[in-house]
């Protein structure tokens, strides 16, 4: 994020593949934002407001993907894995954050 607003999980470096990216996915899963809300423009305290809700949802299901119903788990399923080819497509390399510690 910028000093005051996110530029959208679309425009955000790598794919989004980052604790902005995943609360939006979140809240896309848990049908809190239609998917295609990229939360684009939003206000640091509006994303917080909404990992708010996201947590909230998590919480009914011990935030373990496991613990989703079908419907659910499928959902996640479906975005996250979308989610993942882009980011790949865009350079992103889930051992590039571990190779640097």
């Amino acid at each position: 994020m910028n000093r005051s607003t996110y530029v959208g999980i679309d425009n955000d470096a790598n794919g989004a593949m980052n604790p902005t990216g995943n609360i939006i996915r979140d809240a896309w899963v848990f049908g809190l934002i239609p998917q295609t809300e990229t939360c684009e423009g939003w206000t640091v305290q509006r994303i917080d407001a909404l990992y708010a809700q996201v947590s909230n949802e998590w919480d009914k299901y011990g935030h373990m993907v496991s613990n989703l119903p079908p419907e659910l788990a499928a959902r996640h399923r479906e975005i996250y894995d979308a989610a993942i080819r882009r980011a790949r497509a865009l350079g992103w390399d889930p051992n590039e954050d571990l190779d640097a510690g």
